[in-house]
This record gives structure tokens, sequence and C-alpha cells, in this order.
């Protein structure tokens, strides 16, 4: 997956430029396969105490129409975005605002928000701090989210890594290029990536403009990209990248297992027979037909997304149900391959390592029903270029198979969002590591929409 850091110089409280500014960032970062974006501290108003104290009831809320060019543009091109403006919290409509960051989700949908905790000099006369930490998970990557001076709290950063957050994220609006060298330090000392927008352009009265350099750090402390000083910045603004596909939850990862599994009883139902409009594989792996198997709820959820594809598309299930013995066999033989071609590896590492392509059959979401392979077609059932071949292997695709992978054709960049909006709008959670995979009901599920227990553990094919 990429991110991006955003940087551009502020117009002073005028929104509608921001917005505008804002969106077309947007379309710039899908065009180069971004999957998310972060803004600077109030890069929506621009940071202008001055303008703040004399207004104090400017405060957006996250269906604002001011914010519609952001929402729309998250909405079109498949991306998400951290947005920080003033705001209050929901259900207040009047009183001190606090400095927000709103993440739109890439159906321009709300994913979260976060107020900051920490504020510095005259914040604190003009706005209300924040109650809780920032949290929320895309694409298999849980994030914490920081404003400026939270990132003077050392103790921020280690709650994000004890609460499995991979990925650090800032906006800020620092003046000094000497206020920066606080974040390589949160990502060494805490084993996260790191990403700052920082602001650029005119400041508040005498802390001055901010110095740019938005930047993003490995989590052994490494700078890997920077933009460059604030007083340089193009209107037009930069954008910094950041690859974190090693952040993604694998299904080897122990947060995984950790989920219960409460049983709820579905069946097993055959696609044949229960959606015969639904294209779906014959015999395939097994005799029984076991791939043309889904638990019913998954079924209804897959009906339901190809009634919402666009016209002259369909959904193909290439396949679903694998019996647990089946699973284990496959398990086994990709691990073994990885063995020998790296034997140095540790048998935790080959177990994380092949988990990228197979999981582990204890927590299969194959295995317990709960899984279904799909690829989209026209028509006429002919399938639809999605950049690799179905069940291609990290190593056969050099990384194409991750969902977000950057690097694929737009075409293919376009068809998987296609695929990916309408199941998840239907329910379903993609692997982010098999851009074919989608499940409903499964541990990996659970973990990723925050619920309390899987419905389905693994099942044998009555």
């Amino acid at each position: 997956m990429l991110i991006a850091a955003a940087q551009f110089p502020s117009r002073r409280h005028d929104i509608a430029a921001n917005a505008t500014r804002m969106a077309a960032l947007l379309a710039r970062a899908a065009d180069l396969g971004v999957a998310l974006v972060v803004f600077a501290e109030l890069a929506l108003t621009q940071y202008d105490l001055d303008a703040f104290a004399a207004d104090p009831d400017l405060a957006l809320t996250p269906d604002d129409a001011r914010l519609a060019p952001v929402r729309e543009a998250c909405r079109a091109h498949g991306v998400a975005a951290v947005v920080n403006l003033p705001a209050r919290e929901p259900g207040v409509t009047t009183g001190i605002p606090g400095i927000t960051s709103f993440v739109f989700g890439p159906d321009g949908a709300l994913l979260t928000r976060y107020t900051k905790l920490h504020l510095s000099g005259r914040e604190g006369d003009l706005f209300t701090p924040g109650r809780a930490e920032g949290r929320f998970r895309l694409g298999g990557v849980h994030f914490a989210l920081a404003t400026c001076y939270d990132n003077s709290f050392p103790e921020l950063a280690e709650h994000a890594a004890a609460d499995g957050c991979r990925v650090y994220l800032a906006s800020s609006f620092h003046c000094s290029p000497e206020s920066l060298t606080k974040y390589p330090q949160r990502a060494r000392d805490n084993g996260l990536h790191v990403l700052l927008a920082n602001g650029a352009g005119t400041g508040s009265g005498a802390s001055g403009p901010g110095c740019g350099l938005s930047g993003a750090w490995l989590p052994d402390g490494r700078r890997v990209a920077s933009a460059g000083p604030g007083a340089d910045c193009p209107d037009e603004g930069e954008l910094v990248l950041a690859d974190v596909r090693d952040a993604v939850v694998l299904m080897a990862d122990p947060a995984v297992a950790a989920v219960p599994v409460r049983e709820c009883g579905e069946p097993l139902v055959d696609v044949r027979e229960a959606a015969p409009g639904l294209l779906a594989p014959g015999a395939g792996q097994t005799a029984d037909g076991a791939a043309a198997h889904l638990r019913s709820g998954v079924l209804e959820r897959l009906l339901t997304a190809e009634r919402a594809l666009p016209d002259g598309l369909r959904l193909r299930l290439a396949e679903g149900y694998r019996p647990p013995a089946l699973q284990r066999r496959y398990f086994e033989e990709y691990a073994d391959t990885l063995r020998k071609e790296h034997p140095d590896r540790s048998a935790e590492q080959v177990r994380s390592a092949a988990s990228r392509y197979v999981s582990p059959p204890e927590i299969a979401p194959h295995a317990a029903g709960g899984a279904a392979d799909l690829i989209l077609t026209t028509a006429d059932g002919t399938p639809v270029d999605m950049g690799t071949r179905l069940n291609a292997s990290p190593e056969e695709s050099d990384g194409a198979c991750y969902t977000a992978a950057p690097g694929i054709p737009a075409a293919a960049r376009r068809a998987r969002r296609t695929l990916g909006a309408t199941l998840t709008a239907a329910g379903l959670v993609n692997y982010p590591t098999e851009w074919w995979h989608w499940s409903y009901g499964d541990r990996y599920w659970a973990l990723e929409t925050g619920a309390d227990a899987a419905l389905y553990g693994p099942k044998e094919l009555a």
C-alpha cells in the first residue's frame, strides 16, 4: 500500500480554494496508486490563530457542504484522506471547537475522527483538547493519528505500538526544521512507519511560515522521502510517498488467531443451485464440488454486490469453500517451497511469509466457508484485466498481487477499485495481499471490522 503526505500552501481561511486544492492532490495521488493521503494541521483553513481569535465559531462537520470536493474526490478516485480542521465534537453545536482530523474512506464516508490531545501556547485559548487517541484500519493496516504538539509526547507513539498500530500519521504545522527531529525517534523507538504532513506558507503571527519538509521514516528511523522547504512549495502542492505493504496485518499474526469464534451455524450452500445466475466454478479442486460452496450469508452479500456493479460487469466466483485438509496441504506445500528458497529463515518467518498467499489452516477463511476468490467479467463472462492472474503469488507477481500494489496498469487499478467498492459496501473485507480474496464472518473479517467474534469456524462439507 502506498500512502502519501500532501504539502501545499493553504490560503488563509479560504476553505473553498483549499478544499479544491486537496481534491486535486487526491486525484494526483490516486493516479500514482496511493491509497491514503494525509494533509497538514489546519490545512483546510490555514494555521492562523489570529483569524480564529476573530472568528471563534468557525467549525465544520464531516457532512459540511464545503468539504464536498474532498469527499467526492475520495469517492471518485477510491482514495482515503486525513483532513485536519476546526470541528466540534459530535452532537455539539456551540462552544469552542477542537483541532480535528476527519478520516474519509475511499467511499467518501467518515471512517473516524481524532481531536488533538495536546494544545500548544495560544491554541489552549482558542480550542478544546481531545479526549481519546486516534486509531483506524484501512487495507489491512492499523493506523494511529497525532497532530503537531502531540508528537512531543512519546507515550502517544508508545500507546500506538502497544495497540498494534503499524503506521503513525502526523498532521503538523512546524516552522523550524529542528522540530522534525522527533519523528525519526518516534519511528525508531516504537518500530513504526511514520508519515508527516507538515504545513507550508503563511503561519500565525510571530510563529512564522510552515517549514514544509513533509517526510516519511521507516521503523528503523531512516528517512525515505521528503518534500522541499515550505517557502519553495508550489501552489499545486507536493506529495511524499511511502510504501507500507510490510505493515499489513497477515493471517499468521497472533491478533487474528486471538479472535474468538462464536459459530452461528449457517449452512454451506452450493452456489450453483442456490444462485444459478452467479458465475461459479464446476467441480473445481475436489470431486464433490466443494469450491462452489459458501456460507449462506456470504452468498447473500455476493449477490447484493453483483447487483450494485456498473452495467456490463459481473462477478465470477473462482473458489469458495476449501476443505480443512486441502487448506492444510496447500499451506504446507507453499511453506515447504519457501523453506527451500530461504533456508536462513526461522520457522516463524516462514509461517508469516507463507500466510501472505495461503492462510494457516486453523484460521483460514476458506476452510470456514467465509471466503470467496472473485474476479470481474464482462456481461458475456470474459475476464477483466485485474493486473495479475488470479492466484498469482507474491514471488511470481513481484508483489503486484497486493490489492493496493503500485505500478499496475491504470485500467487494472480501476477494476480493482470497482470490485473493492461493491464488495466493501456489501460487508466483505479484503485480504490485502490478494486482490481476489474477500471474506465475511471469519476471524480476519472480525479483526478488520471490530466485531467481537467471528461468526464462522472451520467446517467440514456435509
